[in-house]
């Protein structure tokens, strides 16, 4: 389920117990000389349709193949009972953007062919530990499952889900065919459980963890990377630079060594430079390249020439990642590549416009770059001069925390808006901005689709005239007509939600930090916005009556998440009495009052099965 309600519902329209899957004339509404015996003396039954059935079921399930995207499938199984019924049997690739929305057992009777499954779990403010360890999204219940029901599954892609060691060993047991694993901001597994994938997976050909939570006790660690049957492997992406424990290298480099298919690779930072090259030497067909630790490990011996020669061999790389415990003296080495380069991620990497400049010179195909705010103003001037065809970007703090002072702000915003007028989404931390600035790239760059712009300090206002910022964020909803992301911060009143409001009408997530003057704001939004699916509110200032605004709106929404706001426990109350389908969390933490009626934190999400069964005592589920 994502965002259309019809992907995991149920048709309603009766007859059911009537199998009326193909007829022609399910209902019996047909002109009467197509009927039997109409027309024809005595009744004598006239002759049958050219096609049979079985041609009509063919020919729609050969159409329906043809349908990949995730909104034109429902709206095809919507049609009728028949096209709801042949789109389920012909749906190889299953989206499940909440895994409490709907149960494996209903998901399984719907959909007997998937191949390839993403199961979502905890709410994505649980990237800023706003939702506390224990709350739920295990995988044990789908895999479980899935294991009798789907023996062809091939891919697996799984975002803030617990998933234990035993879940991994099960799922790489139960499924002959398994090619795929993606492990998303995940938690809850060890070395011991990639080991399992890694040995059972027989064609595996992609391993790839992106942040997650991989730590091992020491006594505990698995050599993992020992675990690959021998001979030549299938592997085309292997991404392990959130492991935390270092990997058997030598096993690693022969790995590579026998994966002739390889395209991705990100390595962790246990790997240092001076054996990333041994890595590149063995797979020169590499485009996409995580560096791990970018320095020397201190062993004796001159690399970088080594280095250099590597990365002047990896003619097809366009992607490269990783530079942690950045050593600047070797970024010289990376010159050779710059040219190809399609996205550059320094993320991890505190790098100084002065340090950027030869490199960032050099990228004129760059469309994604990720980077520190330490390159300051000056670095993202240069980035708007060189990279004419960038189409995302992404500044991340180096210092998170309120009171920081950053070292970007509206003058680096507003060079890349003059410089990158083909940039699609932008996501922006800073400490300062002006509406001029976020105007200028409303009218500079209409083609965002995602603008996500994060004041990190509470309530802060236009730097130079002390407005609020309601006009920056009017601008960007009014000229950029395609945006579908919003995120908001900054000193706001109920006018910016007003103009969201008036001229969001593609929405479909919008995130709300230090924001708001009151329920007016919400309301605006929520009776505003058609297309809104999922709504992120974090310390504004809404509360009971803004939430009840959005009454006749929360079924049309995926879920809404509000913490830190001034809600009451009978507000949520009162609100799930008038939304019986709809699952209403409240989640406490252990220091607050289980007698207070304040309401720390709301989670709200439609369900077609209820609320689940395995809440914990922290979550009261009204």
């Amino acid at each position: 389920m994502r965002e259309e309600r019809s992907e995991m519902s149920e048709n309603g329209d009766g007859d059911e117990g009537k199998d009326v899957r193909w007829s022609p004339d399910p209902g019996g509404t047909a002109p009467p000389k197509c009927r039997a015996g109409a027309g024809s003396p005595g009744g004598a039954a006239v002759p049958p349709p050219p096609f049979s059935d079985q041609v009509l079921e063919n020919v729609l399930e050969n159409v329906l193949c043809f349908l990949t995207s995730r909104s034109d499938r429902n709206a095809a199984s919507l049609v009728c009972k028949s096209w709801y019924r042949a789109e389920a049997q012909t749906r190889l690739e299953l989206f499940i953007g909440n895994c409490y929305a709907v149960s494996p057992a209903r998901a399984i009777d719907r959909f007997r062919r998937v191949r390839s499954l993403v199961l979502k779990g905890k709410p994505r403010f649980a990237d800023f530990n706003l939702v506390p360890m224990g709350w739920g999204a295990r995988l044990y219940p789908w895999v479980v499952a899935m294991a009798p029901a789907y023996p062809w599954l091939e891919r697996i892609c799984l975002k803030r889900m617990t998933v234990t060691d035993a879940d991994l060993v099960l799922l790489a047991r139960s499924f002959p065919s398994f090619r795929d694993l993606s492990l998303i901001c995940c938690d809850g597994f060890t070395t011991i459980g990639l080991a399992a994938v890694a040995g059972n997976c027989r064609h595996l050909r992609s391993l790839d963890l992106i942040e997650n939570d991989v730590e091992d006790d020491e006594d505990e660690v698995a050599d993992w990377v020992s675990s690959f049957p021998p001979g030549k492997t299938c592997l085309e992406s292997l991404i392990f630079d959130c492991v935390g424990c270092a990997v058997n290298f030598d096993a690693l480099l022969a790995l590579v060594a026998r994966s002739p298919f390889l395209r991705r690779l990100r390595v962790n930072e246990h790997i240092s430079s001076d054996r990333l090259y041994q890595l590149m030497t063995r797979a020169p067909q590499l485009t996409h390249l995580g560096t791990g630790a970018f320095s020397s490990s201190g062993e004796v011996g001159d690399f970088e020439e080594s280095l250099e020669s590597a990365f002047h061999s990896s003619k097809s790389l366009i992607c490269l990642s990783g530079f942690r415990d950045l050593a600047p003296e070797y970024l010289h080495t990376i010159y050779p590549v710059c040219t190809n380069l399609t996205s550059l991620n320094f993320s991890y990497a505190q790098i100084t416009a002065e340090q950027l400049k030869p490199i960032i010179t050099r990228c004129h195909n760059l469309q994604t770059f990720w980077v520190l705010d330490s390159l300051g103003d000056e670095g993202l001037q240069m980035v708007a001069a060189t990279c004419k065809k960038l189409r995302e970007l992404r500044v991340f703090p180096l210092d998170a925390t309120e009171d920081s002072e950053g070292f970007v702000s509206d003058v680096g915003l507003a060079a890349i808006s003059e410089g990158c007028h083909e940039l699609r989404s932008i996501l922006y931390f800073c400490q300062r901005m002006t509406n001029a600035a976020v105007v200028a790239m409303s009218k500079n760059c209409q083609e965002l689709v995602v603008f996500r712009l994060c004041i990190m300090g509470r309530h802060r206002p236009d730097r130079l005239t002390g407005e609020p910022m309601d006009e920056g964020f009017g601008a960007i909803v009014k000229n950029c007509r395609k945006l579908t992301r919003l995120a908001v911060s900054g000193l706001l009143t109920d006018r910016a939600f007003a103009y969201i409001g008036l001229y969001g009408k593609l929405v479909r997530t919008l995130s709300v930090a230090f924001a708001g003057d009151g329920d007016l704001g919400l309301r605006y939004v929520l009776e505003g916005c058609p297309k809104l699916q999922k709504l992120e509110i974090r310390d504004s200032p809404f509360g009971d009556a803004g939430l009840l605004s959005g009454i006749n709106h929360y079924y049309n929404m995926r879920f809404l998440w509000m913490s830190s706001c001034k809600l009451s426990l009978s507000g949520c109350k009162d609100l799930a009495r008038q939304l019986p389908r709809i699952v209403v969390e409240v989640i406490r933490d252990n220091s607050e009052d289980d007698n207070s009626d304040a309401v720390g934190k709301l989670y709200m999400y439609r369900s077609l099965v209820g609320p689940r069964n395995d809440a914990p005592p922290f979550v009261k589920i009204l």
